[in-house]
Formats: C-alpha cells, sequence, structure tokens
C-alpha cells in the first residue's frame, strides 16, 4: 500500500516537473519572440530613417504618384490586413482546440499572404521596366531595399505556416504548436504594423 502511494506521489511528481519544463519552455520561446521582434524593429527603424533622408533631398515630383501605382497598393494593403483578420481566427481556433477550423485559417493566411508577395513582386517588376530599378537612383535603392525586407519577411512568414502545417499533422495541437502560433501570430501582425507604416511613409507621402 505504502509502495503504492510513493510510486502514485513520484509519478505526479514527474507529471509536474515535466509540466514545469513545458511551461518555462513555451514562455522562453515567446521571450525569444519578443526579442526578435524588437531587433527587427531596429532593422526597419534604420531603414525608415534612411529613407527619409534620401527622400527628402530629392525634388518631391521624382515621387510623385506617376511613380507608384496607389490603388494597386492600396488594394495589396487591403490583402494584408485581411490576412491578419485570418490569422486572429487561427488563435481563437485553437482556442476551441478545432483543428479543422486551424487548418482553414492557416490556408487563408497563406493563400493571402503568398497574393499579397506576388503583387509586391508584380511592382517590382513594373518599376523596373519604367526603369525605376535599384541602381538607377539612391531613392529606388532605398526604396527596393525597405520594402523587399518586409517582402522577404512575409515570405518566412508563408513558411512558418507551412512548419506549423506539418507539425499539426505529425504531433497534433501539443503545447509547444500552441506557443508555435502563438508566435506567428505576434510576427504577422508585426508585419502588418511595418506595412502601414511603409504604405503612409512611402507611398502615401509620395502621393501628397
Amino acid at each position: 500500500m505504502i509502495k503504492n502511494i510513493k510510486k502514485n506521489i513520484s509519478l505526479y511528481d514527474n507529471e509536474s516537473n515535466e509540466n514545469v519544463k513545458d511551461t518555462l519552455l513555451n514562455s522562453n520561446k515567446s521571450f525569444g519572440m519578443w526579442i526578435y521582434l524588437m531587433s527587427d524593429s531596429i532593422i526597419f527603424a534604420v531603414l525608415f530613417a534612411m529613407y527619409v533622408i534620401i527622400a527628402s533631398n530629392i525634388p518631391i515630383n521624382f515621387i510623385s504618384n506617376k511613380i507608384f501605382n496607389l490603388y494597386f497598393v492600396l488594394l495589396e494593403t487591403f490583402v494584408l490586413l485581411i490576412s491578419s483578420l485570418s490569422c486572429g481566427f487561427i488563435v481563437i481556433a485553437m482556442n476551441q482546440k478545432n483543428i479543422k477550423m486551424i487548418f482553414s485559417f492557416l490556408l487563408i493566411t497563406f493563400c493571402l499572404g503568398s497574393v499579397f508577395l506576388f503583387m509586391e513582386l508584380n511592382e517590382f517588376y513594373d518599376l523596373i521596366l519604367k526603369d525605376c530599378s535599384p541602381d538607377k537612383h539612391a531613392f529606388f535603392s532605398i526604396f527596393f531595399t525597405l520594402v523587399g525586407t518586409h517582402g522577404i519577411h512575409v515570405l518566412f512568414g508563408l513558411i512558418f505556416i507551412l512548419s506549423i502545417f506539418y507539425q499539426i499533422k505529425k504531433l497534433g495541437l501539443t503545447n509547444s504548436i500552441c506557443t508555435r502560433i502563438l508566435c506567428f501570430n505576434m510576427f504577422w501582425h508585426f508585419l502588418d504594423i511595418i506595412w502601414i507604416c511603409v504604405f503612409t511613409f512611402v507611398y502615401l507621402s509620395g502621393a501628397v
């Protein structure tokens, strides 16, 4: 009897220790994500500062909306914002433990992110056809660097979605994967905020 009690206590302690380890590990992952986002913020802050310095030293007509198709960029912005909405629904589905809904909203977010990336590449292609490639002027150099850096982040976000797809399919909805979904959610919303800044300071300021 006493042996069984000791055995149960030992199993409970082991299980409790594993839960504590999982909690600490997930907290560390979330903290690591915040550190990563802060370092990324510094990178984008530097790029925005360089853009402002260069844009403020060229004629305003140079960056008029004749260069940028604002309606196209506005549509691009709406696509990203809707993907952010579907990304939020992933977390709601995760809290409800509804794997089918998680897959559905991951797929919607992935498709919208892919459309956004395709539109961004299409814009780059149009600019190059208009003889506005990065090697033509410092303004286009920083423009392609700033917007392209954001596009690369979107690409990593799409890879992140595919990895979550694979992990849920293989392991199910574990605590560790829930933490990854929350980290992805933070990352995707961060990209939205950066894009709103790009749309405001790069595209709209050029049209004023």
